[in-house]
């Protein structure tokens, strides 16, 4: 789905090196599940599952950022 890109992209070039490796790990396996699932949760539709929940955030969080709006003049 388009749309997980648009927030995944970013979050893996911007911030995935500063992960501890059990959110590394938490990523990596957000990646394999179902995009419906995803999509869900990314878009605050459902609440992820608890194993998912903290990475989700992160993901989130960083999407909400206005420093990462590529629409922003540098």
């Amino acid at each position: 789905m388009w749309e997980l890109d648009l927030l995944l992209i970013p979050f893996l070039e911007h911030c995935y090196d500063g992960l501890d490796e059990e959110d590394k790990a938490s990523y990596r396996a957000l990646i394999a599940g179902e995009d419906q699932d995803l999509f869900g949760w990314l878009m605050r539709r459902e609440e992820p599952d608890s194993a998912y929940k903290r990475i989700v955030e992160l993901i989130q969080a960083h999407a909400e950022n206005a420093d990462n709006d590529p629409r922003r003049p540098i």
